[in-house]
């Protein structure tokens, strides 16, 4: 049976070329903090992985901070704005978010919130294409707002958020910003620097390196002008006493090939992936009755496409999908095994049955055009299946 993999929001396979970087890799087995030479050996590759990393998003290495993961960054800045509140001279302790961020966030802000009376988070609405209100962000910043967090690009609808401008009005009420790139980053240009951002979430599997690792990108870090960072985790010295722990040498080798090859193909992958999505969507419009696309039309990354099926019930998709080999999802897999409707289709105005019957379909490397005939050819008889067997 034929299989065609279409979640590659959940993740990526590993990039060959980055495959092959890792078990060439494998004999470096220094610990990067020794002083020894199989230590200076793993050390100086640890900082080039660094530096490529730090070129994907437009910055010097030294503004990277190696992390497990995009949850682990992202809450890293969290914590770190619990621990400024604490001493603010200013007394900032409110927080601006969105409605549709990814589940770490949602929930670190929440945490503070149940945390201490004093912490208030602030969710931003979004439009009908999943685009924060401004108008809405420029009422809720005030002289007590420490962080605004906004998502760069959404992980089930793909909407592509203006983070510059964002930036400049959160910048101008004296706040951080950080926004969580994890789905942007490798599928449009990021620009740390231009856009002003004080903390950038990253992760490695979702532009084909290893699963584990990530990285936080922390504005003019190691200078007097450095924003702050408190260690999540503690322990030894390393990334600077920021994060502690043995560096997880063969997955940042990895995550700085992959880094290094997102780099040098993002305008081949633009190009490339957007065509077969826009081929996806025209023939699912085409070819299924009352269908809905979800998300920006235009303002979204080129790899995603968020369609509801009215009639039909998103996890009976997904299953009968999966018996006929295609792989999707209908959101975050961190949500995945949950009985609610997306919390993002909730937010953008969709009804909970319209929100249960969607499916993510997101595509990258390694898709083909038989692989979208095939989708095309499977799905229209599946939704059509299930609408007769309904009681919507």
């Amino acid at each position: 049976m034929k299989r065609v993999y279409i979640d590659y929001n959940a993740t990526t396979p590993l990039d060959g070329e980055v495959k092959a970087a890792m078990i060439e890799d494998l004999d470096i087995y220094g610990n990067a903090s020794s002083m020894h030479e199989a230590g200076r050996d793993a050390h100086g590759r640890i900082e080039r992985a660094r530096a490529a990393v730090g070129a994907l998003l437009g910055t010097k290495a030294q503004n990277i901070v190696f992390t497990s993961g995009g949850s682990e960054s992202n809450n890293t800045v969290f914590q770190t704005m619990r621990r400024i509140a604490d001493t603010d001279p200013r007394g900032r302790t409110e927080i601006i978010t969105t409605a549709i961020e990814h589940p770490c966030v949602l929930n670190s802000a929440k945490f503070l919130q149940e945390l201490d009376y004093k912490y208030n988070v602030t969710f931003l609405p979004v439009d009908d294409g999943g685009k924060i209100r401004m108008d809405a962000l420029k009422t809720a910043l005030n002289e007590k707002t420490l962080l605004v967090s906004v998502m760069t690009a959404n992980n089930e609808i793909g909407t592509i958020q203006d983070i510059k401008a964002i930036t400049a009005l959160a910048k101008a009420a004296g706040a951080f910003m950080h926004t969580d790139a994890v789905q942007a980053v490798g599928k449009i240009p990021v620009d740390v620097e231009d856009w002003d951002v004080d903390y950038l979430t990253m992760s490695a599997h979702k532009i084909y390196g290893p699963k584990g690792v990530g990285a936080l990108f922390v504005k003019n870090r190691g200078t007097t002008k450095s924003v702050p960072l408190f260690p999540l985790i503690h322990g030894g010295h390393q990334e600077n006493g920021q994060r502690a722990g043995t560096y997880n040498s063969i997955g940042i080798l990895g995550f700085g090939k992959a880094a290094e090859l997102a780099k040098r193909n993002l305008s081949e992958y633009a190009k490339t992936i957007w065509r077969l999505r826009e081929k996806l969507r025209e023939g699912l419009l085409a070819a299924v009755p009352n269908i809905k696309i979800n998300g920006h039309p235009t303002d979204v990354i080129p790899n995603t496409l968020n369609a509801s099926f009215p009639g039909a019930e998103g996890e009976a998709i997904l299953l009968a999908m999966d018996l006929a080999g295609i792989e999707a999802s209908t959101g975050s897999a961190c949500a995945s095994g949950s009985l609610e409707p997306s919390h993002v289709l909730m937010a953008i105005g969709a009804e909970a049955e319209l929100a249960h019957g969607s499916i993510r379909f997101s595509l990258g490397w390694g898709v083909t055009d038989e692989d979208i005939d095939y989708v095309l050819e499977t799905v229209p008889p599946i939704i059509a299946r299930l609408r007769a067997m309904s009681t919507l």
